[in-house]
């Protein structure tokens, strides 16, 4: 596994320029490093500020990125707006090229083969996926259940694979381990929801942030789904004009963006909820828009649902049931 950077954020230079890439730009070229403890060395040297667990991650993880993988081994990696894991095979040795992807300056070249939704696999091996680490090595099991998804993507996930222990675990890492992965089956939870209960939820946490709303009935919202407003009618400001898009692998594009906007009073703000995500020009077109509106993907949801549960309906709390978990301070 090979993770896109913070948020996935170069997952689209992954698929189409053909690579992974990792940072660690402050180590300069990679390949003037032999063994482990030359890494080390150098992690220790340009880094001085991590803490030693984190420096030994670090020296770990980039020897094994220009070492370790070999020309034929086979790549994965996390898109979680499309919720799809991209599958490929590295075909070119380790590479540095500072000038091209900025702070991530060290690559390898793919070819993808394909990819396979998260939804697809067992929830082992979702929980192995879920690590934090940049680059970490697979259990045989999950990288054989990946492939078999990409041959056969409806075949039904089985639960034999068993989640294992991330090396070089300091406290907080575990911490931030579970804290991930907690926040991956929560999504998965919220993405199972059918259309008319994603509508609820999303009601329903404008409600506990203080908002009275109105949802359209059923094929005849005209651009909207829910209204939401301090009296309840949209007499009030703010008016808050809410669309919501449950469709898995879909992003929202421009177009779509312009028709929300296209119907909107001049004193609205516009909310517009996408699981499946939204396209870099729909994002451009939300900025430029005469009134302000909120692009909400499903991350975005789950952090919103996260920080109002407890003050959300009964009834919601029931359809997306969590319960806390104490860490030590």
């Amino acid at each position: 596994m090979v993770r896109a950077g913070e948020g996935a954020s170069l997952i689209e230079d992954f698929r189409t320029q053909s690579l992974v890439a990792i940072g660690w730009s402050a180590l300069g070229d990679l390949s003037r490093y032999a063994t482990r403890a030359d890494f080390a060395l150098a992690v220790e040297q340009a880094m001085p500020e991590l803490k030693p667990g984190q420096r030994a991650s670090a020296a770990g993880q980039t020897y094994r990125f220009v070492h370790e993988i070999a020309v034929s081994d086979h790549v994965v990696s996390y898109d979680p707006d499309s919720r799809v894991y991209l599958l490929g095979s590295i075909t070119g040795a380790y590479a540095y090229r500072p000038a091209h992807l900025a702070e991530f300056p060290n690559e390898r070249s793919v070819r993808w083969l394909g990819s396979v939704p998260r939804d697809a696999l067992s929830v082992a091996a979702r929980n192995s996926l879920g690590a934090i680490s940049t680059l970490f090595l697979l259990p045989p099991q999950v990288g054989q259940e990946v492939l078999s998804r990409l041959s056969q993507p409806s075949a039904k996930p089985h639960e034999s694979v068993q989640p294992t222990q991330t090396e070089e675990d300091s406290q907080e890492d575990i911490y931030r381990d579970v804290q991930s992965k907690g926040f991956e089956f929560i999504k998965d939870k919220v993405n199972a929801l059918d259309w008319e209960d994603m509508q609820e939820l999303v009601a329903s946490l404008l409600r506990a942030m203080g908002y009275k709303t109105r949802i359209s009935p059923k094929g005849s919202d005209r651009g909207k789904d829910i209204v939401a407003s301090p009296d309840g009618f949209g007499f009030e400001d703010p008016r808050i004009v809410v669309e919501v898009k449950h469709r898995e692998g879909s992003a929202i594009g421009s177009q779509q963006i312009r028709s929300f906007l296209g119907g909107r009073h001049d004193h609205d703000k516009g909310l517009y909820v996408s699981t499946g995500g939204f396209t870099k020009d729909a994002r451009y077109e939300a900025e430029r828009g005469r009134i302000p509106v909120m692009l909400m993907d499903l991350d975005d949801l789950v952090r919103a649902l996260l920080e109002h549960y407890e003050r959300m309906d009964v009834e919601m709390q029931r359809l997306v049931p969590l319960r806390k978990v104490y860490w030590p301070a």
